[in-house]
């Protein structure tokens, strides 16, 4: 038994698909600060770097050499909440210190969301 096919479902679904395509890449070249994800034995946060350490903002390897080179590392805690416009952000919450270890991983973090740069 055959279903039959509404052409304006199946133009429908490309045109969504054309939209998502389209609007990821827009949505993440607008965020001027680049968020990582530190995850440890425990637990995951997602972080990004305070404006001193902004240079190294793209590269995780070069985070995870000066980590262990300094011992530790200031960033900021990121965490979701509702903007003013009533759409879900990415927003500093708190400063924190991060100390270097073995069992530490930072990987980037991608979010469709709007990110808030910290100030």
């Amino acid at each position: 038994m055959s279903v039959p096919i509404d052409r304006r479902v199946v133009m429908r679904m490309l045109a969504a698909v054309a939209v998502i395509a389209v609007a990821g890449p827009v949505i993440a070249a607008e965020q001027p600060q680049k968020l990582f994800s530190i995850v440890t034995v425990k637990d995951q946060i997602v972080v990004g770097l305070t404006r001193d350490d902004g240079a190294m903002a793209t590269d995780v390897g070069e985070i995870g050499k000066a980590l262990r080179r300094r011992g530790s590392m200031s960033f900021w805690r990121y965490a979701v909440r509702k903007g003013k416009d009533g759409e879900l952000e990415h927003a500093p919450l708190a400063k924190i210190s991060v100390l270097a270890n073995d069992s530490l991983r930072i990987e980037p973090y991608a979010t469709p969301l709007r990110v808030i740069t910290a100030e």
